[in-house]
């Protein structure tokens, strides 16, 4: 990833979700499945950052780079209604499906279709 043209605010940013992550790891080491969560969010996280010519409107690989973005955010979605919804009562954590589907369909019709 190249930082060179990236602000102090997106370096501080991308330093404290690293740290924040290293962190969680560490804490979860005896925790297969949460690390696997962090590391997983990390990866789709550091992947958007990479992608961030999507945002500048480098329109070379336009659809392909617009479906790697939906593909992420729906990925993070997903993992985070995955870990939330289990805590809910049984309706609320359906909403929160429901809501995560409505978000995913939502962003693949701004990104994929409706460009």
């Amino acid at each position: 990833m190249n930082f060179a043209r990236h602000g102090a605010l997106t370096k501080l940013g991308f330093a404290t979700l690293t740290c924040n992550s290293a962190l969680a790891i560490y804490r979860s080491r005896d925790d297969p499945r949460a690390v696997a969560f962090v590391a997983g969010a990390y990866g789709a996280i550091a992947l958007l950052f990479h992608l961030r010519r999507f945002e500048r409107g480098e329109e070379e690989e336009g659809r392909t780079t617009r479906a790697a973005v939906w593909a992420l955010t729906t990925l993070l979605t997903a993992m985070f209604a995955s870990r939330v919804a289990p805590l809910m009562p049984p309706a609320v954590a359906a909403l929160v499906w429901v809501m995560a589907a409505g978000t995913a369909g939502a962003g693949f019709w701004a990104l994929v279709i409706h460009r």
